[in-house]
């Protein structure tokens, strides 16, 4: 039987989606739809190679959460410096790293993003602002942190973007960074990809507290839920978060609500939740949203 999770899709979803779309033109919708499209084919054709023993290594698809990387891309500039955990394939093609430099490091090929030495979970690419997945659990929070330092003490006006797993939000570290990054005002922006489940086991087994955007207000920080299935409630959430950071008013937390159509990793019988569960969200695919709305 699978565990209850702490964000289940509602009714209400399909509502707010219709009124956010009269605020986007379609060609932003367009662009979501061929981001979020590449992203879904490169994972599902990286499953399939990796089946194949193609490439070896730890290997976790995106498959499902497209629309934060889509709505974080559409709101950030170019400047703004973007890291997250080992789930790092999406984030790179949606700043718009090619496909197939990526392919080429999960090939272990020189020619991959890191030289090779890198795989599935170490994707970098600097002249996207892309500064890499992370393969230790949280280490990519105290990291972001560091980069917006540095960004503030350079007198320039990029953001940091972190993003992290609701796993990742019960190492120490966070609640460190998170009370200097307030004190400095640091220039971040830190993005729960909450998927409900840490490795197989969900919020509401780690934690008293499932409202993930609680985590920040011991600190006075702006913290607030988003619909990660919504392309369009992330880019609003993202802006407004960019624009205080900008402004020299510090950071901001995101608890971004969303659910991967696939295991942990390609190794995970996902034994933990039920196939009913998982068709419930994939009602909300993204990538079918927008292709309705450019209808």
């Amino acid at each position: 039987m699978a565990v209850k999770t702490a964000n289940k899709p509602t009714k209400n979803t399909k509502k707010a989606s219709a009124s956010q779309s009269s605020k986007f033109t379609k060609d932003t919708y367009v662009k979501w739809y061929k981001d979020m499209l590449l992203i879904r084919k490169f994972e599902e054709k990286t499953g399939q190679l990796y089946i194949q023993q193609k490439f070896g290594g730890f290997c976790h698809l995106y498959i499902g959460q497209e629309a934060i990387v889509a709505g974080t891309a559409s709101a950030c500039k170019e400047g703004d410096k973007h890291m997250t955990a080992y789930r790092d394939h999406a984030h790179p093609i949606a700043l718009g790293t090619d496909p197939r430099v990526l392919m080429a490091e999960l090939y272990g090929r020189s020619t991959g993003c890191s030289k090779g030495k890198g795989g599935s979970m170490h994707f970098f690419d600097k002249s996207k602002g892309f500064m890499g997945g992370h393969g230790i659990v949280g280490a990519q929070i105290a990291m972001g942190a560091g980069v917006a330092f540095a960004e503030k003490y350079a007198g320039t006006d990029n953001v940091a973007f972190v993003s992290m797993g609701d796993g990742a939000v019960r190492q120490g570290a966070l609640h460190e960074t998170f009370n200097m990054a307030m004190n400095w005002k640091l220039p971040v922006i830190f993005i729960i990809e909450n998927n409900n489940y840490a490795m197989g086991t969900s919020v509401e087994r780690t934690t008293n507290v499932t409202d993930l955007s609680k985590i920040g207000l011991s600190y006075d920080m702006p913290s607030r839920a988003v619909n990660g299935m919504s392309p369009e409630a992330v880019h609003e959430a993202i802006a407004e978060a960019a624009e205080r950071a900008r402004k020299g008013d510090g950071p901001t937390l995101l608890d971004i609500r969303t659910y991967r159509y696939k295991g942990h990793s390609m190794s995970d019988p996902q034994k933990y939740r039920s196939k009913d569960e998982v068709a419930e969200w994939m009602e909300q695919d993204p990538i079918e949203h927008c292709l309705r709305v450019i209808k």
